[in-house]
């Protein structure tokens, strides 16, 4: 019998998957659980219709990130710290901070976005990278002065 999965189903198939079972384990266990529908000619077409809005929809969130993108690399973070000598700050700056920074811009990123791998701990000028999307990355520049 062929079927369509709705959900994920450890070693037999995964969501969205048109797959033949046997007829007992389709009747007796995958459509009882709303883990799978039968295919025919209606649940096909909504399977396409539905694998194709979620197409658009990445395209559109894609779209958005690039836009993004653009609009943050054109910006400088200003950011202020206490430092000692040579530069070293007394804390560090970290991906809650420059997330601050960019609402007082009116832009808004999710901190997670931020890919920091340690905290920025000295004056000047650092690159930061923010992943946007899983195909768009962007580098905002941050700029730590002494407080």
């Amino acid at each position: 019998m062929k079927v369509i999965f709705l959900k994920d189903v450890k070693g037999k198939g995964v969501s969205g998957e048109v797959k033949e079972v046997s007829e007992g384990y389709a009747r007796n266990y995958l459509l009882p659980q709303n883990l799978a529908v039968p295919a025919n000619k209606s649940t096909l077409s909504q399977l396409e219709a539905k694998k194709k809005r979620k197409k658009e929809h990445e395209k559109e969130e894609r779209e958005k990130a690039e836009q993004l993108k653009a609009k943050i690399e054109n910006v400088t973070i200003e950011l202020k710290a206490k430092s000692g000598e040579g530069g070293r700050l007394f804390g560090s700056i970290t991906s809650k901070q420059i997330v601050q920074a960019f609402k007082k811009l009116d832009i808004s990123v999710d901190k997670r976005k931020i890919d920091l791998p340690e905290p920025i701990r000295t004056l000047g000028y650092s690159d930061v990278p923010l992943k946007l999307h899983p195909e768009v990355t962007a580098k905002v520049k941050v700029h730590v002065t002494e407080a």
